[in-house]
């Protein structure tokens, strides 16, 4: 494979282009189309240039960047459609003002587009008059962006080491995802901007009646092409070098942001690096101390500095529920237009070491001669970063803080303040202010991060979500932050969403580190109910019924779905029968009462089994029904708000592992056996179902028996197992519909 290389150098490191950064293979192509076309377009270059539109999307090469300042320019209003196109009501369309905001770079750094194409003697002939038009360019972006370029024809492997040593950010084409669209010539892209120059010599033309009408000139034809240029991650363990093995050092959760100024280094008050990894490239390169401060320090950074900084992030060990939470990773992120080259900046933090002789690593206490020697080392297990969301099939909807975010200064200062000068109410309704105050700050937090996903829920508290975690005060001293400040966060987006996300004023001092939730049961669908629920109502079987209507509208909403619903929805035969359980498995739903959420369970997932190949095409036209399920209309129950929620498996009371279960609701029975009493009848029947669905049999302990006109004997069970079993457990002849249902404590067994 051979590629043209065309190096594009700007007059003075400014371009006004609009959207794009970098400038499109779009715009580059209609610069060398323009070249070309001084003083006409001959029939050797529309060849060449037809040819270069086929190729692949080409890799992209740019420096760093930073937005500068916005200028203003006053200039008339050219929209002649609102005055019907006419030229001679100009004057009365009113001026309109243009913002023009430039993109400021390293002059003396080209961009690079590099068209890849097989080394043929046609093609080689196309690329080398490419290469004479590429001289005769003058321009690229707006009429003020003067540039030149300079084309070469070079291997792949001499194209992959000129990359490698590009000091900026390459962009390379990408299949789908979510990388910046650019514009890239296609079929057809020459004729179009021929069609429009065309076009724009007869812009005017004349009515009947005498009126100048202005036409618009056609668009020219692009295809837009995503480009990835992703973030280089590099991942460091902490180890003690001295001991046998250099095992893991870990270090103390609530101690991550002196963490973070360890490894980045203590900086004087005229802003010299005394220590760390920012101290050795200040020695190794003092020609780039500007773009070291910017890059590592930060001090008082502006917003286009922030997306240029380096950050280091302490990564908790997690992944299970009795894991101790100290740190014993650091993940180092570099964007993509940092200042910095990424190879620098891994061997400044190689090997850097955190503490010395006579230092505790724990404590930070002198310990007289023992020696603890903690260096970064580079990582060669990287699976933790799976646990942060970190890969391209890790997104998730529901994220929950790790360390506390620090909320923005302005919504903490107004909890901060007395509660007589905020209007003090009674009991716990001033806390429940604070705490929405608190969600509406986390909001902010999250533009401020530049996350576009939008947040459905938010729960903040003070407490860990996790038995392991600690409480947000802890994390305090030493910092710039006061406790009020900080907060533990559970978010719900409205999509999946990936990692790291990493939110609030901390961000770049070791905080804000949140972790993706993921339900490991799969088959069920959970929805929190969180505003809109009737006072007293709390009838389980109502609200499930209201959620089956719901479920089974959306359904037939799904593209492709049939007219008729299956009974693994509707719950019932084509004759309108209820469906056998066993020879038609359906759908359960249910209404949680002690976690106020609604649930949604495939009868795979109840009868603890594989599911068949076609409920696994039910369950895919489930997924996609549910996707956006907001509101549901459940009668006198309310008109319910409701948010995706995590089903937690290790600590939830419905999904978890027990020996010991109990009703959540009352159990009913499938059929009462005859000649036996009420409680051995419920009993019987309670361990032909635990058989059934394929449970251990129990010792079954049964309260409160009663009969009840038209629905038959019910009461309280209680379920003990041998063994530790997991739930969900449903049980009974009402257990499609939330009967029956069992739960346990999460300090049970």
């Amino acid at each position: 494979m051979l590629a043209i290389l065309i190096s594009v150098r700007f007059h003075n490191g400014r371009y006004h282009g609009t959207a794009d950064w970098p400038p499109s293979p779009a715009r580059l192509f209609q610069a060398l189309v323009a070249a070309a076309a001084n003083p006409g377009l001959d029939q050797a270059s529309r060849e060449s240039l037809a040819w270069l539109e086929d190729l692949n999307a080409p890799s992209v090469a740019a420096p760093a960047m930073q937005v500068g300042q916005h200028v203003a320019l006053f200039v008339p209003n050219n929209d002649l459609d609102a005055k019907g196109g006419d030229i001679r009501r100009v004057a009365e369309i009113r001026g309109a003002t243009k913002r023009i905001r430039p993109r400021l770079f390293d002059a003396n750094v080209p961009l690079l587009y590099a068209w890849q194409f097989d080394a043929r003697e046609e093609c080689a002939v196309h690329a080398g008059h490419l290469c004479t038009i590429a001289e005769r360019l003058y321009q690229l972006g707006r009429g003020v962006d003067m540039a030149w370029a300079l084309a070469e024809v070079i291997d792949s492997d001499e194209l992959e080491r000129r990359l490698e040593a590009y000091p900026g950010a390459i962009y390379r084409p990408c299949d789908g995802g979510e990388g910046a669209p650019l514009d890239c010539p296609e079929h057809g892209s020459l004729d179009s901007l021929c069609e429009r120059q065309a076009a724009n010599g007869q812009r005017f033309a004349s009515t009947a009646r005498g009126t100048l009408l202005l036409t618009q000139a056609p668009k020219p034809r692009f295809r837009s092409v995503r480009y990835n240029s992703p973030t280089t991650r590099l991942l460091f363990d902490l180890r003690d070098t001295v001991k046998s093995a250099s095992p893991f050092a870990p270090w103390p959760l609530t101690r991550s942001a002196e963490l973070v100024q360890r490894v980045r280094g203590e900086v004087d008050a005229e802003g010299v690096p005394q220590s760390g990894a920012t101290r050795k490239l200040w020695d190794a390169l003092p020609d780039l101390h500007g773009q070291i401060a910017s890059a590592l320090i930060g001090r008082h950074p502006t917003d286009a500095e922030k997306s240029r900084r380096v950050r280091i992030v302490p990564l908790p060990s997690i992944g299970h529920a009795h894991a101790s939470r100290d740190i014993r990773r650091v993940l180092v992120e570099i964007p993509s237009n940092c200042p910095l080259r990424p190879d620098d900046i891994a061997w400044a933090f190689s090997g850097l070491e955190l503490s010395s002789r006579g230092v505790d690593i724990e404590t930070g206490e002198i310990v007289g001669d023992q020696v603890s020697v903690v260096q970064l080392v580079r990582a060669v297990d990287d699976s933790m970063l799976a646990h942060y969301g970190i890969g391209a099939d890790r997104a998730s909807r529901v994220w929950r803080s790790v360390t506390p975010i620090a909320l923005p200064e302005s919504a903490a200062r107004r909890h901060s303040e007395p509660a007589r000068l905020r209007g003090e109410a009674k009991g716990g309704q001033e806390r429940l202010t604070e705490h929405q105050r608190a969600a509406s700050a986390v909001l902010q937090a999250l533009r401020h991060a530049g996350v576009r996903a939008s947040a459905v829920s938010v729960n903040v508290r003070r407490e860990p979500f996790e038995t392991k975690g600690s409480r947000v005060e802890l994390f305090s001293p030493g910092t710039r932050f006061a406790k009020e400040r900080l907060w533990h966060v559970e978010i719900t987006f409205a999509e999946p969403t990936q990692g790291p996300l990493i939110l609030g004023d901390g961000r770049y001092a070791g905080l804000g580190l949140m972790a993706p939730v993921s339900s490991t049961v799969a088959g069920v669908h959970a929805f929190s109910i969180v505003d809109g629920l009737a006072q007293g109502a709390a009838n389980t079987i109502e609200l499930a019924r209201a959620l089956r209507r719901a479920v089974m509208a959306r359904v037939q909403e799904v593209p492709g779905a049939k007219t008729k619903l299956s009974a693994f929805f509707s719950g019932h035969a084509e004759d309108g029968t209820p469906a056998r359980r066993n020879a038609e498995p359906h759908l359960a739903f249910a209404f949680d009462a002690t976690s106020n959420r609604l649930l949604v369970i495939a009868p795979h997932v109840l009868e603890r089994r594989s599911p068949r190949s076609e409920e696994r095409n039910h369950l895919s036209r489930l997924d996609a029904a549910l996707n956006g399920f907001r509101e549901l209309l459940a009668g006198s129950a309310g008109r319910l708000c409701v948010a995706p929620s995590p089903v937690d498996d290790a600590s939830d009371m419905l999904f978890g592992r027990s020996r010991e279960w109990a009703s959540v609701t009352p159990y009913v029975v499938t059929r009462h056996a005859k000649e036996k009493s009420a409680v051995a009848a419920i009993v019987g029947d309670v361990r032909a179902e635990c058989r059934r669905v394929g449970l251990p049999e129990p010792r079954v302990e049964a309260s409160d028996v009663r009969g009840i006109a038209g629905l038959g004997l019910t009461g309280n069970v209680r379920l003990t197992f041998q063994v530790a079993v997991a739930g969900p457990i449903s049980l009974g002849r009402d257990r499609h519909f939330g009967g029956g249902l069992f739960g346990h404590s999460p300090e049970s067994p």
